[in-house]
């Protein structure tokens, strides 16, 4: 990241809009606004200024500007915003003509936040936190993306690390005092006793049932049962809106069909699949596969089955019967005298007249909520803090179990731990890491 630049960028949302917000960071800040907007207004205040061509002097637009020197910044260097009219030829003319100062480029995406970064304003679960809260379409990931990116994470994973180093400095103050024996096994004890707890408590935060990564990417649903039931129609209504096709011929459905809903606040991804029977054709067949992996692996099965006989169809054996919920749909072309009961605990709906949709989708959204948990403590929300969290479990486990007298290599497994939760936080240095982060952004942030 070359440093010595100003970046500037649209960080309001692209497109014909009332106000768009014009960021820029940089040590040429300062120079943006004096030779566009001067003159510079006091820091943290807003005013009003017209915006003109630092070149032929050209008035572009009248809007807002504010000034925010180094280090009191969201990024941690000198910053800039003009908040103008938010039509696209507005927009370009401020952007070209920023761009026309010497020393002054359009951001890269993230660069924003990796500055905001690299000046130690953020961590890296914070900035991740701050993507997700971009990305998030429901009040349950809000709320999960705002704890994280507030820094609730980075608080949880600092407190190990800290608790880390002190275990490291016991150990390396056993090596040190090897030759009084005395002092060595004090300290070598009181290592192992706080490697124990902080062990514990980083498995039971592994434990969580993947509930973070469960808000962050959606509770997965899955319709399935034997063919013309009407998962289709099901979905439709869920959804509200008509995705998938609708036929009477058994077989319509051939690949998955995915919609995400927001359900009491929930994020729920629900699958549309094709119907299971003893198939002829190849295509319909590959369907079929697909429905049952994607089955096997939902945290939720809705086995629809034809309310008219609704215990004519079982799901296959081999599926998780904890996550499968069965639901009888069609009944409102089942005969009151209908001779076959329905069986206890499937719920019964039409997707057609949309009778028994509430309750199902207050079954669902409950069910969700009980893997999501509460929300209130810290949660894993990216597979890259699981695998340096696994990481450092294992380190802390071979420290455990080896014995203490090879205290060199006890030492080393401490240090792997460690660097393990510094990269959670971005306290080591792994630039592959960086970019993958970072990359997820808009530019503009």
């Amino acid at each position: 990241m070359a440093e010595a630049a100003t970046i500037f960028a649209l960080s309001s949302g692209r497109g014909r809009a009332g106000v768009a917000v014009i960021r820029v960071s940089g040590p040429a800040a300062r120079v943006v606004l004096e030779r566009m907007a001067r003159p510079a207004p006091r820091p943290r205040f807003a005013a009003l200024r017209a915006i003109t061509s630092p070149k032929s002097g050209e008035l572009l637009d009248c809007g807002l500007v504010l000034w925010f020197p180094g280090p009191k910044s969201e990024t941690g260097e000198d910053m800039a915003e003009l908040h103008v009219h938010g039509g696209r030829a507005v927009v370009a003319a401020v952007l070209e003509a920023i761009g026309e100062i010497g020393g002054c480029r359009l951001a890269e995406p993230g660069e924003f936040a990796r500055r905001a970064f690299a000046h130690g304003k953020i961590d890296l679960t914070a900035a991740e936190g701050l993507a997700d809260l971009i990305d998030a379409e429901t009040a349950a990931q809000r709320r999960q993306a705002l704890r994280q990116s507030g820094g609730a994470l980075a608080r949880q994973y600092e407190h190990w690390r800290q608790r880390l180093l002190a275990a490291m400095a016991l150990i390396e103050a056993a090596i040190d005092f090897s030759d009084e024996g005395d002092v060595a096994d004090t300290t070598a004890a009181s290592a192992l006793d706080a490697a124990a707890a902080l062990r514990q408590e980083i498995g039971h935060h592994l434990a969580d049932g993947h509930r973070g990564e469960l808000v962050r990417e959606g509770f997965q649903v899955v319709l399935a049962g034997p063919p013309n039931v009407g998962k289709s129609r099901l979905l439709n209504a869920l959804a509200r809106r008509e995705v998938a096709i609708v036929s009477e011929e058994a077989g319509t459905t051939r690949d998955v069909i995915e919609v995400r809903l927001d359900l009491e606040g929930l994020p729920i991804v629900v699958s549309d699949t094709a119907g299971i029977r003893e198939a002829g054709g190849a295509i319909e067949q590959e369907g079929i596969r697909r429905t049952v992996g994607r089955a096997r692996a939902a945290d939720l099965v809705l086995w629809l089955t034809d309310a008219r006989a609704p215990a004519r169809e079982n799901p296959p054996a081999a599926w998780p019967p904890d996550r499968i919920l069965r639901v009888a749909n069609k009944c409102d072309l089942r005969h009151p005298d209908a001779p076959e009961p329905v069986p206890e605990g499937v719920i019964v709906i039409s997707a057609a007249t949309g009778f028994g949709l509430e309750r199902l989708a207050a079954r669902v959204a409950a069910l969700a909520r009980a893997r999501m948990g509460d929300g209130e403590a810290p949660a894993l929300t990216q597979v890259r803090h699981r695998l340096q969290l696994e990481a450092c479990h294992a380190a802390l486990g071979a420290f455990l179990a080896a014995p203490m007298g090879e205290i060199e290599l006890r030492a080393e497994d401490l240090r792997r731990a460690a660097q393990a939760l510094g990269r959670l936080v971005g306290a080591v240095d792994a630039e592959d890491v960086l970019a993958e982060i970072f990359g997820r952004f808009c530019i503009g942030k």
